[in-house]
């Protein structure tokens, strides 16, 4: 029988709890966890999402990001608007709060990868990215 370590699944499984840990502990000063982390770096590449955008794009329950974007709106990071192309709809909007807030989480987060990827040399971690870019791309067609 193969030990668990011999199986990539399982590796990226536990990493990604490892990361996932060490990442909430780096947020919890904001009042962050990394959901509401992946909503505020989502938003800050577009220039607003309606929420079911939201969903889709995250992979989140509908639900769930009704809930997140209560917390970030709560927290002064995100506002909710009139869309300019359907008023009756609201897109969310990162505020300069929200991108503040941002830049510092960046901060804490290559902290957590630097930490999680110490064993590795720089052309190491690149190859690593690549390699994970290429198979979430393929996730994404």
């Amino acid at each position: 029988m193969r030990g668990l370590h011999a199986d990539t699944g399982y590796l990226l499984y536990r990493l990604g709890l490892q990361s996932g840990r060490l990442f909430n502990i780096s947020l919890e000063e904001y009042g962050l966890r990394l959901r509401h982390y992946a909503l505020l770096r989502y938003l800050a590449t577009v220039e607003g999402a309606l929420q079911r955008e939201l969903s889709t794009r995250l992979g989140y329950d509908p639900s769930a990001i009704v809930s997140l974007v209560d917390d970030l709106q709560g927290l002064g990071l995100v506002e909710r608007r009139p869309s300019p192309g359907d008023r009756r709809s609201r897109i969310v909007v990162l505020t300069d709060r929200g991108r503040d807030v941002l830049r510092d989480t960046d901060k804490a987060g290559r902290r957590v990868t630097d930490e999680l990827l110490a064993p590795l040399d720089a052309a190491d971690r690149d190859a690593l990215h690549a390699l994970l870019q290429r198979v979430a791309d393929a996730d994404q067609g």
